[in-house]
């Protein structure tokens, strides 16, 4: 009894099945015979059933797809031993194909296995996604290999990179020189910074330019799917699985960008590092290995020092990709370049908008400088292509209300004047000049730094950087309180 009321376990049976019935992942489970005793509305509604269709059903009479080797509920039913994420594809009654994954536990009362557990999370959505990325990447393939005179799966060139801010032609000089090579790339820049611009750029400028570019954002499929996705299968590597290539060998030839590297699960990234070192592959159910020539350039919006403080990413594979760095400056950081990017932004909008903006207007360009663009270059340009969109008829000029209302919200004051800040004038040929931006970018943080006392907080917020940012800049440069 509690606070005057007698809790009966029957009443906590009823609250259990309410929340299982609320979850977002299917539950399903049965004796030890396999027959269904419980099965909530989220997995039926994955299994396209009725819940009075299940209850009371064997396992192989819902799925006749099915086998005692591929059903998972029968094989912890047989072994007692559990098995946790196994991609799992499977015809359900009404013959609809379902590709989940699933996590089947047994069940004990005491030291007896009365039954057992599944636990599905539905990805037939992934799943289709996964296969239309891979058939069109291969459709890619097949037809730059049907034109030999292709220029390759990438669209932009150095051409299309914009700007005479020092820190920013230091990075396009790095990328241009690292063309050459067949070197491993990797490119730090906060969102937005242009990351696939710039490794599109190396490919096109490459002796690869004819073969696939192939990008693939690591955050955006699961982990279980990403392997698949990499390596490829065979045929019977899960169940459902067919012979498929993996994105390793449709840019076999060509480049692979990795971009936000730090999201890979840390095992993918292990091998990774192995088909850095080895040049080899083997898919998912391969018993061989096959060896692809394709040339690596990763990306990361976050300071690689930060994620290797973290553990979201392997020193060893941090090293063997850091063979050319090279650091994006974010827009905050090169605003004296906001007058060419808006140029080049209007024109893209004439082509698209089929019209005939001349330029912008002093205040309204201004107005662009003040701000502090979190979103980078990209941000910039989505600001203008607004600013398009709701001009009204007969104006050549953007004006200052054209612009979004972002704009014109508060920003924070920035501490010191950093456009007065002038760098030690020491004769280039005595240090070079990327040793000089590095002394320059030393000073301006230094200043600032001392302006703050020291703050790290408000020297980032005046300088326009994340805190993270700043802090990798520090200890960079070797400065301290």
């Amino acid at each position: 009894m509690r606070n005057g009321v007698n809790i009966h376990l029957k009443d906590w049976a009823s609250q259990f099945e309410w929340i299982l019935s609320m979850i977002d992942v299917g539950v399903h489970m049965v004796d030890h015979e396999g027959v269904t005793v419980y099965y909530n509305e989220t997995m039926a509604n994955i299994d396209g059933l009725d819940r009075a269709q299940v209850l009371g059903l064997n396992v192989f009479e819902l799925f006749p797809s099915l086998t005692s080797e591929t059903s998972t509920l029968h094989l912890v039913l047989q072994t007692g031993e559990r098995i946790a994420d196994k991609l799992q594809t499977y015809v359900n009654m009404q013959g609809k194909q379902i590709t989940s994954i699933n996590s089947t536990y047994p069940l004990y009362e005491g030291d007896v296995m009365v039954g057992a557990v599944e636990i599905a999370k539905d990805i037939s959505n992934v799943m289709s996604m996964y296969d239309q990325i891979l058939d069109l990447n291969k459709q890619l393939t097949v037809s730059k290999q049907r034109n030999k005179s292709s220029v390759g799966t990438a669209d932009y060139h150095f051409g299309d990179m914009i700007g005479q801010d020092p820190a920013f032609l230091k990075a396009v000089s790095i990328a241009k020189k690292a063309a050459r090579s067949p070197s491993p790339v990797l490119i730090y820049g906060s969102t937005g910074t242009g990351k696939e611009l710039v490794a599109q750029s190396i490919h096109n400028a490459s002796s690869r330019r004819n073969q696939p570019f192939i990008a693939q954002n690591c955050a955006a499929v699961p982990k279980e799917l990403m392997e698949a996705l990499l390596f490829g299968t065979n045929r019977g590597a899960f169940t459902g699985s067919i012979d498929r290539q993996g994105i390793f060998e449709q840019a076999n030839g060509g480049t692979l960008f990795f971009d936000e590297l730090n999201n890979l699960d840390l095992s993918l990234q292990a091998k990774l590092l192995r088909v850095l070192q080895d040049g080899k592959i083997r898919r998912i159910g391969g018993m061989t290995e096959q060896k692809v020539d394709v040339r690596i350039i990763a990306a990361m919006n976050i300071p690689p020092q930060e994620a290797l403080d973290k553990g979201i990413l392997r020193s060893d594979l941090f090293f063997r990709l850091n063979v050319v760095h090279i650091e994006l400056p974010s827009l905050v950081e090169r605003l004296s370049d906001i007058p060419l990017l808006v140029d080049h932004c209007i024109e893209r909008c004439n082509e698209l908008f089929g019209t005939h903006v001349r330029g912008i207007r002093d205040a309204a360009l201004q107005r662009l400088m003040r701000f502090k663009w979190p979103g980078s270059i990209r941000e910039l340009m989505h600001a203008i292509e607004s600013a398009f969109n709701i001009m009204e008829p007969g104006y050549d000029l953007l004006e200052e209300h054209h612009l979004p209302d972002f704009l014109f919200e508060p920003q924070p004051e920035v501490v010191a004047p950093l456009a007065r800040l002038k760098p030690a004038l020491h004769p280039i040929s005595d240090i070079g000049l990327p040793s000089m931006l590095d002394q320059f970018e030393r000073d301006v943080i230094l200043s600032v730094f001392e302006q703050c006392a020291g703050n790290i907080s408000q020297t980032a917020q005046a300088l326009g950087l994340k805190r993270q940012a700043l802090q990798y800049k520090l200890n960079k440069h070797g400065i301290t309180k």
